[in-house]
């Protein structure tokens, strides 16, 4: 059963602006620029390069920071269509194009009652994007509902699948990322629950759902929108890439050394011998909530995401975050690496 149908086109435009197309505003420039929403017109166009893997593939540009100016090509897939392909008592298997927008298709999956990405609501995006990143909120994550990838490799122009043991998921992180620039994911299926288990152990979860009669699908979609929205700055007023950092992972030694200089670090096991510390805890500490350099700074109301306030470029927003990481290693000893892919 098709629920979304496609019309296939192919768009090819030369010197077009970047500046709309990712969510920090930067300004760039893409010598050439390939759009499409068909897979076999994907492989004719990987294959019509001289180079595809200096091609650049973008999605919603909400995860990206570009650094340089010019991109000499850039390939845009927009994949649509969102199909049930399977269904049991318990499950479906969700077939969905790498161009849907990514909440758009969580809105679907809770409007059809089907659990497993509710809380990953709100997330800038497209589809494609996420098994990249492995992205997650809420103590969920992408790879817990991705049953498999579709891609083209670009180095033969075939179609390939990876099976979700393939992608090598691990905290915002992936084969795929791992791999940068070899595959044009075109589409992702999803195993969704028809059944659906309340798990809301987050706090903020916790008080914003406080005065629901009860949990559901509908209203934990909600929640999650409305506290992101409370914590993040919109990017079509005012330019970011949401976290720029991820969530540091130390050893079980470091963590009992942080506990002892600061009782209430946000630690969290994840592993045996690991734990995870809070990277916005960690750039607070250092004094860099809210401060802003010219046109760049911290969200006020969230220190791990830096901001565009207009007129900055990808070289600034990245010196800015060089020494955030530079002042929480001197002071902690822990290197923050970025969540937001540097292009």
């Amino acid at each position: 059963m098709r629920l979304h149908n496609t019309i296939y086109m192919i768009n090819i435009q030369k010197e077009v602006s970047l500046s709309s197309r990712n969510t920090f505003g930067i300004p760039a420039t893409a010598s050439v620029f390939f759009e499409t929403d068909n897979d076999t017109e994907l492989v004719d166009v990987i294959r019509s390069l001289p180079d595809p893997f200096t091609a650049y593939v973008l999605g919603g540009g909400s995860n990206i920071l570009l650094v340089s100016d010019r991109l000499d090509v850039v390939i845009h897939p927009v994949m649509k269509g969102i199909e049930l392909i399977n269904e049991t008592d318990d499950h479906v298997i969700v077939r969905v194009g790498a161009g849907e927008i990514w909440d758009d298709f969580v809105k679907w999956s809770v409007e059809h009652d089907f659990a497993g990405v509710e809380k990953l609501s709100y997330i800038p995006g497209t589809v494609g994007a996420c098994p990249i990143q492995n992205i997650g909120a809420y103590g969920c994550e992408a790879k817990e509902t991705i049953e498999s990838v579709e891609a083209i490799e670009k180095k033969t122009g075939c179609a390939v699948s990876f099976s979700n043991q393939q992608c090598q998921f691990d905290y915002r992180d992936s084969f795929f990322k791992k791999k940068k620039g070899k595959y044009v994911i075109t589409a992702v299926r999803f195993r969704l629950s028809k059944h659906f288990e309340p798990n809301i152990n987050y706090s903020d979860l916790q008080t914003e759902l406080s005065q629901a009669t009860s949990v559901t699908l509908k209203n934990v979609r909600q929640a999650v929108i409305n506290i992101r929205r409370l914590k993040l700055p919109d990017p079509s007023e005012l330019g970011n890439a949401g976290s720029f950092f991820k969530n540091p992972t130390i050893q079980i030694e470091k963590s009992n050394e942080m506990m002892k200089l600061y009782p209430k670090a946000p630690l969290y096991p994840v592993s045996q011998g690991y734990c995870k510390i809070s990277a916005a805890w960690l750039i607070q500490q250092c004094g860099w909530k809210g401060i802003r350099e010219g046109n760049v700074g911290t969200y006020e109301r969230q220190p791990l995401v830096i901001v565009n306030y207009g007129g900055a470029n990808g070289a600034e927003i990245l010196n800015f975050a060089q020494k955030i990481i530079e002042t929480v290693y001197l002071k902690f000893d822990i290197r923050l690496e970025t969540e937001v892919n540097i292009v």
